[in-house]
């Protein structure tokens, strides 16, 4: 009778993260496959479980995954984990799922955390349609090739990025997106530094180029959709020199005038403007 293959999501910072089912998972299988198994050997001596492990990630081969296949077909159990959050998430782990579903063996999933979903949550940003694109390309003609692309979506979208990437791929995003488009970026999540930030990007931009320290760690940017883009990208400075312009000219000329310059819609300008001369109640 074959085994199980069950994948396993793992904490992606806060070790208490992990579910008792995980635990008692990882401790009954006969073997983990581990994206890094000196990472997972910490989560695994937090926890006292003393399972053998193997590596599996994205360099291994056709004979390392008929090898677990084999295995499984044979009787064994069989706990896929990744570096950290979900398998086969942004992760090599699906190339085994497919061929242990091809053999006929059964795939039970272990849900828990994930960057991604993580991030989402607590950005601030729409979530009932999001597009999840994982990491862009390295490089930069590429990346603003597919940022022009994913422009095109009505919906949010969801990117991982590397820390030492992130301050081009805002810039990028800058060109592309545009100033006023919302972003928000999530660093470190569960971790001890963790930071999350919504903002036009204009100012997200300003902020990452003054403060170094978001280049670090694990990070999400979760992109608004440009139909998103409210009142809320009009910040204290842009809501000061429009409110200026406003008293040398009529309320839509001054929309009109600042609209290209910081990148809001003149609609969204003069809407700004009649909302502050309405009465408060």
């Amino acid at each position: 009778m074959s085994g199980i293959l069950y994948i396993v999501a793992t904490p992606i910072g806060n070790l208490e993260d992990l579910s008792p089912r995980a635990v008692n998972v990882l401790k009954e299988v006969d073997l983990i496959a581990a994206e890094d198994t000196r990472r997972t050997a910490i989560l695994l001596r937090a926890y006292e479980i003393s399972t053998s492990m193997t590596a599996y990630h994205e360099h291994s081969d056709e004979r390392c995954t008929r090898g677990l296949v084999d295995q499984l077909v044979a009787g064994d159990s069989i706990a896929l984990v990744s570096d950290a959050g979900t398998p086969a998430i942004s992760d090599p782990g699906y190339r085994l799922v497919r061929a242990v579903q091809r053999a006929g063996v059964q795939v039970v999933p272990l849900p828990g955390a994930c960057a991604a979903i993580a991030a989402l949550s607590c950005s601030g940003v729409a979530s009932d349609h999001f597009f999840f694109e994982g990491f862009l390309p390295a490089k930069a003609g590429a990346r603003r090739h597919r940022l022009e692309e994913l422009s095109a979506l009505g919906y949010t979208i969801v990117i991982y990025e590397a820390p030492h990437r992130l301050y081009d791929t805002l810039a990028a995003m800058l060109v592309v997106f545009g100033a006023g488009r919302e972003v928000a970026l999530a660093r470190e999540l569960t971790k001890t530094f963790e930071t999350v930030k919504r903002a036009p990007l204009g100012e997200l931009v300003s902020w990452v180029r003054e403060d170094s320290n978001q280049e670090r760690g694990e990070i999400v940017l979760i992109v608004g959709s440009e139909q998103d883009r409210a009142a809320n990208s009009i910040t204290p400075e842009i809501a000061e020199l429009l409110t200026a312009l406003a008293q040398s000219y009529p309320a839509r000329k001054a929309a009109k005038l600042l609209s290209p310059v910081v990148d809001i819609r003149t609609s969204e300008l003069y809407d700004f403007l009649l909302e502050q001369k309405r009465p408060k109640s």
